[in-house]
Order: C-alpha cells, then structure tokens, then sequence
C-alpha cells in the first residue's frame, strides 16, 4: 500500500518541526537551561511526533477503508482526533 503523497507531505513536515524543536532541546540542555523549560519543548517534540504517527495511521486505514470506486468511508480528521483521545 502506497500512503498518499499530498498527506504524507504534511506528514514530512510535521516531522521535520519536531526534527528542529529537538535540536532546541538538546541545545538548551547543552546551555543549562532551566528543568522547566526543557521539559515543556521535550514534551512539544513528543505531541508532534505523536500526532504525525496517527496522520500516517490514519491515512493508511483511510486507503484501505476506501470503496473500490474510489468513495471514501472514514473521515480522516475524525479518526486522528479519536487516535489522539486515547493517547
């Protein structure tokens, strides 16, 4: 199963913020910065990181719920935000 492209861009990207926003945490801890703060942007790495894990689950089980003539059965958006009410 291919995931779509147009979707797994936005997945990329996701990606790519939470890639950048660790690079700050490792630098603040290397800068010794305060407990609090490096939590707080850890814990912003770990919500992105999750949300593009469920977007990508999300569209697969979206292309594999799909009818064959190419109706869609699943809201995508809907499904994510259930996924992420159980993390």
């Amino acid at each position: 199963m291919e995931l779509d492209p147009v979707e797994m861009g936005k997945v990329i990207n996701r990606l790519k913020r939470a890639q950048g926003q660790l690079a700050g945490v490792i630098r603040m801890l290397e800068d010794g910065r305060e407990c609090g703060d490096v939590v707080t942007q850890l814990s912003a790495v770990s919500k992105a990181l999750d949300r593009a894990g469920f977007a990508i689950i999300a569209s697969g089980m979206r292309q594999c719920l799909t009818e064959p003539e190419g109706e869609s059965t699943l809201d995508v958006e809907k499904l994510q935000k259930l996924f992420l009410s159980l993390a």
